[in-house]
């Protein structure tokens, strides 16, 4: 609940939130200072990149959560494996949540958690990887990378403060090491997410700038093959339930679609409590549809009781909108490109 309160303030207008966000914008210069004096280290190689004997490529963003790296990560593996290849998915995987939606999504990756991702490597290579994705990776400096892939999305594009004042994990211009950028959206409109791209192309203009819409694409029933039409849910009473980076923008999605939504929210990555569960079910009797999202689905599933009202998730799909080709032509790359030494550099 500390985690929303937080983040309630990074975004809110009021007196109260821009006072604990000019009490923290200390700090926050604080934190600059480490990340720009950690990347100049990396950039001098006073600090080493090691090589993980495989095509990599990274999938990450600038800010705390909710830009769709999860969906992304899954898609580019799908790409590669499309392409011929055999992807892993390396990931720290918080809670499990992420490795289990990756497993759903992607079943042709092979999946490691890990905060070690050379480590992680070597068990995927062992396993038959000829391709490492790494979801999460781009402030992981310590593994060099054929291609990072940097997500920005639409919905959050705001005001740059670092943490703590804002969710800001590195400055813009960070982008300048991008080879990709990728332009996400949920709730905007496309105007609004070309304009984002027209930013960030200035910001970092030798990188490729991409646009994917993350589509509500049906609605899923947990446990069983059931799948309907987002339709389904047009003047409904929804109960939504979410722990992720962005919940606004999922209850956006269903907004748009013409739900009623009735909102619970929890911390991203939240592990649910049995007496949590509980209330869940009883609050989803009074709704017609009891709905998270995948990466929620995957936690209360497994422990939502048989006697609930069923217990539905949104699945998305990634729609690559403008891009398509540099993106399809990455994942060829990678799936056809070696490295020059099949033993990885330890470090």
């Amino acid at each position: 609940m500390a985690e929303r309160v937080i983040e309630r303030r990074w975004e809110s207008t009021t007196r109260v939130s821009r006072a604990v966000r000019s009490v923290l914008t200390p700090a926050s210069w604080l934190y600059g200072a480490v990340v720009a004096a950690r990347n100049r280290a990396y950039d001098t190689g006073l600090l080493r990149s090691h090589d993980l004997g495989l095509p990599t490529v990274s999938v990450g963003n600038l800010t705390v959560g909710g830009t769709g790296k999860t969906p992304i990560a899954s898609w580019m593996a799908s790409r590669v494996a499309a392409h011929g290849a055999r992807p892993a998915i390396l990931l720290r995987g918080y809670g499990g949540d992420e490795v289990l939606v990756h497993r759903l999504l992607t079943p042709q990756a092979i999946v490691v958690a890990g905060a070690d991702r050379v480590a992680a490597a070597i068990r995927a290579r062992s396993e038959g990887a000829t391709v490492c994705v790494l979801d999460d990776g781009f402030q992981h400096r310590r593994v060099r990378r054929d291609a990072d892939i940097v997500l920005v999305s639409a919905d959050r594009h705001r005001e740059v403060r670092l943490l703590p004042a804002g969710p800001w994990r590195e400055p813009l211009a960070s982008l300048r090491r991008a080879s990709h950028v990728i332009v996400t959206r949920k709730r905007t409109t496309p105007m609004h997410a070309r304009e984002v791209m027209a930013y960030v192309g200035r910001v970092a203009p030798h990188a490729e700038v991409s646009m994917a819409d993350l589509v509500a694409d049906s609605i899923v029933r947990w446990g069983g093959h059931e799948r309907a039409s987002t339709d389904a849910l047009a003047g409904q009473v929804i109960l939504a339930v979410s722990a992720i980076g962005d919940p606004r923008a999922f209850e956006s999605q269903l907004s748009a679609l013409g739900a009623r939504v009735a909102a619970r929210v929890f911390p991203d990555h939240h592990a649910f409590s049995a007496r949590e569960v509980e209330e869940l079910a009883y609050e989803a009797t009074g709704a017609r549809f009891m709905l998270c999202t995948l990466k929620d689905a995957v936690k209360l599933g497994p422990v939502w009781p048989a006697s609930a009202p069923p217990l539905w998730y949104l699945s998305q799909r990634v729609s690559i909108e403008s891009g398509l080709k540099g993106l399809e032509e990455l994942a060829r790359r990678l799936a056809v490109t070696a490295h020059p030494t099949d033993d990885l550099i330890a470090g």
